[in-house]
């Protein structure tokens, strides 16, 4: 079998023969405590298993149907033109994405060009060039710092300003010391000041449980979450030559699970889940009144007020990163 991480689209195939159980953990949702569904109706051509509101299986996905999730730049033109005027889907290159990763980090070091300075080519394409020399941390900061730091990527598609396994637009892998994304930065800098085997996998588990993002499209969100997996496993190699522990790897999709959910953004529920409301009143002359009232988060656009489901995360806290814990569950609403 050929190595994963070699390609940009990683088979669910060779994920699901290469590591047990990993698969599963990927495509669990931790607030409807079933799987992540399709919520989209791209798929609904290839039968029941496949509709909107259908689960994504591990069945449906691999086996024959092992080639069905692939990253948008291998999706052909006319999906991705659907998918753009159907859920405003635009990927963004990997040079905005740096640049705009590079803002935060110039306001964390309180100086530019700490991990790669940006290039505009002669030809008019932008790129950057990596600083190879290890990271400097400003007075009263340390690594442990920078990887505790909280970031969030919204609306996150393929997750591209967390891991940018690949650019997105482009279809271009990129290198592990090559990477720009939020996520890559926290690892390269415990790739810089850990040696030790357990305590890289401590400090890598430390920094999965700081980085967060969500996504509406289930396909969208697998792709998202198997990018993060693959960049574990990638940048371990990078670091130790070898693959980590299958119970690493699985734990670290277990974070991943809790830490990359589906949710409608603007309404902080699972997307599709608020309903109307039936109220059922008998007549003086024994008819039956049904009324059907519209959920009041979306009459009123009042984000606390929705009658979905509202998502669940996983507050880790540092107490618990420490003493490894599994910290405590909160509905994302309540951090707003």
């Amino acid at each position: 079998m050929e190595e994963l991480g070699i390609d940009i689209d990683i088979l669910e195939n060779d994920i699901s023969g290469k590591y047990p159980k990993v698969l599963d953990i990927l495509l669990r949702d931790h607030t409807t405590k079933q799987n992540i569904f399709w919520a989209t109706d791209n798929y609904q051509d290839l039968g029941d298993d496949y509709g909107r509101s259908s689960h994504i299986t591990t069945s449906s996905i691999t086996g024959e149907n092992g080639n069905i999730i692939m990253p948008r730049v291998k999706k052909n033109k006319e999906l991705q033109q659907s998918r753009v005027r159907e859920m405003a889907e635009v990927f963004t290159p990997s040079w905005i994405c740096n640049a705009q990763n590079n803002l935060i980090d110039n306001a964390w070091f309180e100086m530019e060009n700490v991990f790669n300075t940006e290039v505009l080519s002669h030809d008019g394409t932008r790129t950057w060039e990596v600083n190879h020399n290890k990271i400097n941390f400003p007075s009263g900061k340390t690594w442990q710092h920078y990887v505790r730091e909280t970031r969030l990527e919204m609306a996150c598609g393929e997750a591209p300003y967390i891991t940018s396994r690949y650019d997105t637009t482009t279809g271009e892998f990129i290198q592990v010391d090559n990477r720009i994304g939020l996520l890559d930065r926290k690892l390269r800098v415990i790739n810089e000041n850990v040696e030790d085997s357990g305590e890289w996998l401590k400090a890598a588990q430390i920094a999965y449980k700081n980085i967060y993002a969500f996504e509406w499209q289930g396909d969208s969100l697998l792709l998202a979450r198997e990018a993060m997996l693959i960049t574990f496993i990638e940048n371990y190699k990078f670091k130790f030559h070898k693959e980590p522990l299958l119970k690493s790897i699985q734990y670290i999709a277990y974070i991943i699970s809790w830490n990359v959910w589906q949710m409608d953004g603007l309404k902080g529920v699972i997307p599709e889940s608020c309903h109307p409301k039936l109220s059922r009143n008998d007549t003086l002359f024994g008819e039956v009144d049904v009324k059907k009232e519209e959920c009041e988060g979306c009459a009123n656009d009042n984000i606390k007020k929705h009658n979905g489901m509202y998502c669940l995360i996983r507050d880790w806290g540092n107490k618990d990163l420490e003493n490894g814990k599994k910290g405590k569950k909160i509905k994302f609403i309540d951090l707003l």
